[in-house]
């Protein structure tokens, strides 16, 4: 069964995709389902609803809660019989955004099919600019990341799956920090996904960016494995046509030699496994 379980629109702030043409594209490539997981990143993003344009000028926004639920309600009822769509977002947490996503989240609990936790930021430093980087080591900037990861997880409870949980890879300047350097840590994070019953994503961006790896890497699936993890999800990350449903069946393939069984779709935040 072909489906994408990252998909962004023109909900979030970096996409132009207009939604109901990610569903029509879909469908032409034989998609069966895929889900919506839009940019939600409080602390260097405001909410739009209820703001003036004067107040949201020269802003990063997260996106618009109303308009999205009611654009993806609508997309269901229009293509149903065509195409599963699931409604889900990407929760960008930090530990001092905690709270602000925990309001989200009982705002709209019961619409919720499925969450991507992803750590975007620390400290609302991004990756993608340096920032964060700026002024530490390797071993710094990479132990600091995943320290944040590990916290929140323990922390905060209402999502799906982790995100492209090696993510601070794609933004290192100085090459990929050795696997055996963080393992303890990674292993920490992957005992706690597993304790509490949720799921590591793999996002086949890695493809795009031409990394040498999956995302996550070989190492920490296979890890994951060996820890006894079951839940995995697929999706592209796309944000334009050209990205949607990328080497997701690639990716299937390759889950299978490593010696999983499964992978997940959601529904009403529960998962759901297919044989690979």
């Amino acid at each position: 069964m072909l489906c994408d379980y990252h998909v962004h629109s023109y909900y979030s702030d970096d996409s132009t995709y207009p939604m109901e043409q990610v569903v029509i594209d879909a469908i032409r490539m034989g998609m069966e389902e895929l889900c919506f997981t839009d940019h939600v990143d409080y602390g260097i993003k405001i909410d739009p609803a209820g703001k003036s344009a004067e107040e949201l000028k020269g802003k990063t926004l997260n996106i618009n809660y109303p308009a999205y639920v009611t654009e993806i309600a609508e997309l269901q009822k229009k293509y149903s019989g065509q195409i599963v769509i699931r409604q889900g977002m990407e929760f960008g947490v930090q530990m001092h955004t905690i709270p602000q996503f925990e309001k989200l989240y009982h705002t709209y609990e019961y619409d919720f099919d499925f969450i991507i936790l992803s750590c975007h930021q620390v400290d609302n430093l991004e990756f993608w600019n340096q920032e964060f980087q700026k002024g530490r080591t390797q071993a710094e900037y990479n132990m600091r990341y995943y320290q944040e990861i590990r916290n929140v997880i323990r922390t905060y409870k209402n999502y799906s799956v982790l995100g492209h949980l090696d993510l601070i890879n794609r933004y290192d300047m100085s090459g990929v920090y050795p696997f055996e350097y963080t393992i303890d840590i990674i292993t920490d994070i992957l005992m706690q996904l597993i304790l509490d019953g949720k799921g590591i994503e793999v996002n086949t961006s890695s493809f795009r960016y031409g990394l040498s790896d999956l995302t996550p890497s070989w190492d920490i699936l296979l890890l994951y494995r060996e820890l006894g993890g079951e839940i995995i999800t697929i999706g592209s990350d796309s944000h334009e046509p050209d990205h949607l449903g990328e080497h997701i069946g690639e990716v299937m393939t390759q889950l299978k030699d490593m010696g999983f069984r499964y992978y997940c779709t959601y529904e009403k935040m529960q998962p759901i496994f297919h044989k690979l």
